[in-house]
């Protein structure tokens, strides 16, 4: 049970962090801020940070994770699937949302767009990030996408879904560095107000939080078993009885049911079993 207590810590660890970054977030726009309105004023502008913060950066860390929380290996894959695609999808539309926010605050201020590094690199993210959706969508929620295809494509769709995740963060911390520098102006950045500081944890909030989500997401013990040795797990042990659950990912860590699943995967041809 070693490592379920591991994965649960983390899990638990990356969601507090999680929550307490969206928390850090609004207390920043509707305190030190105008808070938030949709008149393409400032209050306006304010929904872009918070919308990047709970959507293309919590929803989507969620959504990375999904497959590995154990009490929902008793969930059919296909249905695993939609829920995946499902909070990246609702990240996707908080960040085309938060785009638009920001746009409208230029155009009504005559300030102009797409000027800044951090403005090239958060498009560049919200285009590949749709560019991901689609791909994903069209390989493993088609059933007539050939398995061939959809094994090939696996190792690309995790890497760049992971590299994704992190380069949104990176391109986070750009926009609120950039946000307090020209933001602040009496007293400035460089002397530390308390709006700067308190800025500065939820980005260090943020950092940490990725680094949960990666580490949960790369650990290969934690990996969802395939299909079949969820089956015989079920059989041999009372198909209902999710305590079942624990001993199989401490199995998983030692790596004797990893290859196993591997075996049955190469016996019936199930190569859709490799993903996440």
């Amino acid at each position: 049970m070693e490592s379920l207590r591991q994965f649960l810590f983390a899990l638990s660890a990356a969601a507090a962090v999680g929550f307490v970054s969206i928390i850090f977030v609004l207390r920043w726009v509707l305190h030190f801020k105008e808070g938030l309105a949709w008149d393409g004023g400032l209050a306006e502008f304010n929904w872009h940070p918070v919308l990047i913060v709970s959507g293309f950066i919590f929803l989507q860390g969620m959504a990375i994770i999904v497959y590995r929380l154990p009490w929902t290996w008793q969930c059919s894959k296909l249905m695993m699937k939609f829920i995946h695609a499902g909070l990246n999808l609702v990240a996707f539309i908080f960040a085309v949302i938060s785009m638009v926010a920001v746009f409208d605050f230029h155009n009504a201020a005559k300030i102009p767009n797409m000027y800044s590094l951090h403005s090239w690199l958060g498009l560049i993210a919200v285009i590949l990030y749709c560019l991901q959706l689609v791909l994903g969508v069209g390989m493993y929620l088609i059933p007539i996408t050939p398995v061939s295809w959809r094994a090939a494509f696996m190792p690309l769709h995790v890497f760049s879904g992971l590299l994704l995740f992190a380069g949104v963060i990176a391109v986070a911390l750009m926009g609120i560095t950039e946000k307090l520098i020209f933001g602040l102006s009496n007293p400035k950045y460089k002397d530390s107000p308390p709006e700067a500081i308190f800025v500065n944890v939820l980005g260090v909030l943020l950092v940490v939080f990725g680094a949960l989500i990666l580490w949960i997401a790369t650990r290969p013990a934690w990996k969802r078993p395939s299909d079949q040795i969820l089956h015989i797990l079920h059989t041999n042990g009372g198909g209902e009885d999710n305590t079942k659950v624990g001993p199989a990912l401490s199995q998983l860590s030692d790596g004797a049911d990893a290859e196993t699943s591997g075996d049955v995967r190469r016996r019936n041809n199930k190569l859709d079993d490799q993903t996440n």
